[in-house]
């Protein structure tokens, strides 16, 4: 099955083609750095994170950029209230977005530009619109002419009387149309601003992107993304900017945008004051569990966050977790029999049919709601045969599948207390476990059953679990899965 993605441009599922063969460029559009990051971020950072792993995974090399909106009214004003400098401020909170980074397991980008670093490219864009028609100066300001733009509002589903009619941008008299929008913002009194042929000023909030991709990327791209709130205006502007740049050229071939994450039904955004940070959310949870919770919704519908929600992906992660168990102890060169041969024949099946489906479901625009199913029957599938015998080469096999299909999803899986001997010191784990229970058959044999129940309640209290078999007893780790 051809991979499909959902086009927003468009409003349906279509093959996707690159422009260039087995190259991906992919924009995807970043925070505004005047406050902490939230986990409405992180919703999109890992949307993203998780298509550029299942692109990269097919054998795409993904070229990946994902902008920081540096210079901003919110980061003016927030700089002035508490006396610093705004890059000052918004680099702190750059700074730690490249820990979250690391907390959520995201890939870097291969670009991560900021506007006070691209000032060159967006001066010169603003230019060649002024001189191609596109925009003109007002006392400084500089605006885009929308009307102009023949196709704009298609991308967004506007005409422009529709825009006119909704539209929240103060009346400025100086405007030849209310929906023109600012590609350039004269310098006023405290704020910073640079050096421009029309004035002194600092860029308007659409055109930094659209000067972004176009430098790092190139004047068309495969991907856009971002979240469906940006859909309009800021994507409709960036379309009309751009393409009225590059001679109606097509900026984006896809435009990928996921839903909002909704904290008790209500969008998630600073304004509203009912953000949870990102740093909140990596103190109490592990990011896996983030992760988790947003891959079990498809990426473009809203996602709902609560307790409850949290609790689930907790529980989640354990049970992934258990497909990492080591395999009952035991003789791992030991003759098959019928039963165990049937097992290991049914764990090949069943990593198989995980593979085909997972890569099916994500072939479907990126469903990792459907491929984390077949990944938890994969687990399923595990548990099942270790508890049926199954060890050696079948069962190793089982969980490098596993690892394959987990680490397309970016999860890490890593060890926590409870689970450290397992991850780190398995074999030491296993060889003691296994002395002990030889020690305990020699005290059975010896019929001193207060002794080797001792040795079995203390196992069973440290989350071994025994079973008494004919050909001696085997043991497994009792944890919650």
């Amino acid at each position: 099955m051809a991979l499909q993605v959902y086009n927003t441009s468009t409003r349906q599922l279509e093959p996707f083609e690159t422009l260039e063969e087995n190259v991906v460029t992919m924009y995807v559009c970043g925070p505004t750095v005047y406050d902490k990051a939230h986990i409405g971020h992180a919703m999109s950072a890992i949307t993203f994170d998780v298509i550029r792993r299942y692109l990269e995974h097919r054998g795409y090399r993904v070229i990946h950029a994902m902008n920081f909106t540096d210079v901003d009214d919110k980061i003016i004003q927030r700089a002035n209230a508490a006396d610093v400098d705004p890059l000052d401020l918004a680099q702190q909170y750059i700074v730690e977005w490249f820990e979250h980074v690391q907390g959520l397991n995201l890939l870097p980008a291969h670009h991560a530009p900021r506007v006070s670093h691209v000032m060159d490219q967006v001066i010169d864009m603003v230019q060649a619109l002024i001189d191609k028609g596109y925009a003109y100066v007002v006392e400084g300001d500089v605006y885009f002419r929308v009307r102009e733009f023949e196709d704009y509002g298609a991308f967004s589903g506007h005409s422009l009387d529709e825009a006119m009619s909704g539209s929240r941008v103060a009346v400025d008299a100086r405007k030849e149309s209310p929906l023109d929008f600012a590609l350039w913002k004269a310098a006023k009194p405290g704020e910073p601003y640079w050096e421009a042929p029309w004035g002194q000023g600092r860029p308007g909030w659409h055109i930094e992107c659209s000067a972004m991709s176009l430098h790092y990327l190139g004047e068309q791209i495969d991907i856009h993304g971002g979240g469906t709130d940006l859909i309009f205006p800021h994507h409709q502007n960036e379309i009309a900017q751009s393409e009225a740049y590059t001679g109606k050229k097509p900026f984006a071939r896809y435009w990928l945008h996921n839903g909002m994450l909704q904290l008790r039904g209500e969008k998630m955004s600073k304004s509203l004051g009912n953000l949870v940070s990102i740093d909140q959310f990596l103190a109490e949870h592990e990011g896996d569990v983030l992760r988790l919770i947003v891959i079990s919704s498809h990426y473009n519908k809203p996602l709902g966050y609560d307790d409850e929600v949290v609790a689930n992906a907790e529980q989640g992660l354990e049970r992934l977790r258990g497909a990492l168990r080591p395999p009952l102890s035991g003789p791992t060169d030991a003759p098959a029999d019928d039963t165990a041969v049937e097992a290991i024949a049914a764990l090949a099946d069943q990593v198989e049919t995980a593979r085909e489906r997972f890569h099916a479901a994500m072939e479907d625009n990126f469903n990792t709601a459907e491929a984390l199913g077949h990944v938890f029957n994969l687990v399923r599938a595990i548990n099942a045969a270790r508890a049926a015998g199954v060890r050696g080469e079948p069962f190793a096999q089982a969980q490098a599948a596993f690892r394959e299909l987990t680490h397309v999803l970016g999860l890490e899986l890593r060890a926590v207390a409870g689970h450290q001997e397992e991850a780190e010191a398995a074999p030491f784990i296993q060889a003691l476990i296994k002395a002990l229970i030889e020690v305990r058959e020699d005290l059975r044999r010896e019929k001193q059953w207060a002794q080797a129940d001792k040795i079995r309640d203390r196992l069973a209290e440290l989350g071994v679990a025994l079973e008494d078999r004919p050909e001696g007893a085997e043991w497994r780790w009792e944890r919650s899965e």
